[in-house]
């Protein structure tokens, strides 16, 4: 019987085994920088109904001065830790949920939608996405931090 291994049909892989499965005779490396695995997650996570924002409180504050400032970038990373192998990538979120929304339900959302995201777009195995929860958004919060009293 002849062997089907053929490029041009399609073989089972798991889905786990994807972002290993490299060609043996590749012509060069690909590299992919913390920073992008940083910027996909902060924006896969801000894409779940139920999230606010990314960040501890001082982290916003910063994030909040930091876009105002021309040239910062528009996408900012706080909240958002990763740890990026040649092929696995672990991710750690600070989260603040919106009053109301079911924190469990919201995680296990950002979860899947990083996860999905990341693997995607790069290629790599994502092991682990963890999230804190570290505040709540209460309705009439003000997201700005507070001025100080001396001018």
């Amino acid at each position: 019987m002849p062997s089907t291994n053929r490029p041009d049909v399609p073989t089972a892989v798991p889905t786990s085994a994807l972002s290993s499965v490299e060609p043996t005779d590749t012509a060069g490396r690909t590299t992919i920088s913390s920073l992008v695995v940083q910027k996909i997650a902060a924006l896969s996570t801000r894409e779940v109904a139920g999230v606010h924002a990314l960040g501890g409180g001082v982290s916003r504050a910063i994030g909040a001065i930091r876009d105002r400032i021309p040239g910062s970038g528009a996408t900012s990373t706080a909240g958002v830790a990763v740890e990026v192998g040649e092929k696995q990538a672990a991710i750690d979120l600070d989260v603040v949920v919106e009053y109301g929304a079911r924190i469990a339900e919201v995680a296990r959302d950002v979860r899947r939608n990083v996860i999905t995201s990341v693997e995607q777009i790069t290629g790599l195995e994502v092991i682990e996405v963890n999230i804190a929860v570290n505040d709540i958004h209460l309705p009439g919060e003000e997201d700005e931090p507070e001025s100080s009293r001396v001018e």
